[in-house]
């Protein structure tokens, strides 16, 4: 397995408090993870102090970085398992998940 971008490697390994949860979700939009769909999940994830972890074939990425999002190569039709570890994952990965559902705005 492979993690794209240094941010998964700096974080603080996660308290025994910490609450996790994970979930499979489609990339449908025409367009797939392009710039302005990474943009908009790095902002997303950034709102919360969980750590939200993206997986798309055997690679990882931190989703507060726009570079790794953009290195896992999401096409349109693409699964990818969306990890949350944190205070707040069942938050995050509601609203991360329902991003993914809403095509992250756009009309396709």
């Amino acid at each position: 397995m492979y993690n794209l971008g240094t941010e998964i490697c700096q974080r603080k390994p996660p308290t025994k408090m910490t609450n996790s949860a994970s979930r499979q979700v489609k990339i449908i939009n025409k367009l797939g993870l392009h710039a302005r769909a990474a943009c908009k999940l790095a902002q997303l994830s950034q709102k919360f102090s969980a750590q939200v972890i993206i997986e798309l074939d055997n690679n990882q990425a931190d989703a507060n970085s726009v570079m790794a999002l953009l290195l896992l190569a999401g096409a349109q039709g693409k699964t990818v398992n969306v990890q949350a570890t944190g205070t707040d994952a069942e938050l995050a990965l509601a609203e991360v998940c329902q991003l993914f559902s809403d095509r992250f705005n756009e009309a396709e």
